[in-house]
């Protein structure tokens, strides 16, 4: 049976502290601490409206996000700017490998998706952008079901939608929530871990791969 490699996006194939780069003539030497707060309330607010039943599409996190970093920060921002910050959240960066990494993948047969918690239309704009599109079969939103990553449901979405059984699935990502949720249910986990020093949560099992970049996926998997 083919596998099937469904890839997390923000944080995973997509740089999201690439942001910083727009935020330094506003944040100046702030511009990487905005990033990272900025980061980490879109996220707790995706688990906080999971939990909620509250759900809004993750450009609503993002920007709710967006709102609250800029107050916590007292960094004061005009309604142009929060308008390009949150366009230029959908021309955020690929990682550097990831293009390579895909097409080389993608060449040997597996099946490749988009799976992620952001709504199909801000998907399809971010990997058009980084050329990233070709390599998949095509996007998962959590959108299509209205609850985020790690509820069990969306990862069964994606099952459903993909045609595949856990044993011959993969999730790929940066994001140890993300892949703690897939193992749950009983998909193989390869955990993107680019920074050395990042730890993975010690409950929960560990990831069936740790990768230092995606370029070592395609021969882990052949092992």
């Amino acid at each position: 049976m083919n596998q099937t490699l469904a890839f997390d996006v923000y944080g995973t194939l997509i740089d999201t502290a690439g942001i910083t780069r727009n935020l330094q003539t506003i944040a100046g030497d702030q511009a990487a601490l905005f990033s990272s707060h900025w980061r980490a309330k879109q996220l707790e607010y995706s688990f906080r409206r999971g939990l909620m039943g509250a759900y809004e599409d993750f450009s609503v996190c993002t920007r709710d996000a967006l709102v609250y970093t800029s107050q916590s920060l007292a960094i004061p921002l005009t309604a142009d700017e929060m308008g390009r910050l949150m366009d230029a959240y959908r021309r955020l960066p690929p990682f550097p490998e990831v293009a390579t990494a895909l097409s080389g993948l993608a060449s040997t047969g597996l099946h490749l998706y988009a799976f992620s918690n952001g709504p199909a239309r801000d998907l399809e704009a971010l990997l058009g952008h980084a050329g990233l599109d070709r390599h998949f079969r095509d996007v998962v939103s959590v959108d299509e079901i209205g609850n985020f990553k790690p509820d069990p449901r969306v990862y069964q979405h994606f099952l459903k939608r993909a045609a595949a059984t856990p044993s011959s699935s993969w999730l790929i990502s940066g994001n140890p929530f993300d892949l703690l949720g897939a193992a749950n249910c009983d998909f193989n986990t390869a955990w993107v871990k680019r920074d050395p020093a990042a730890l993975f949560d010690p409950w929960g099992g560990a990831p069936t791969l740790t990768l230092s970049s995606l370029e070592e996926l395609q021969n882990r998997l052949e092992k």
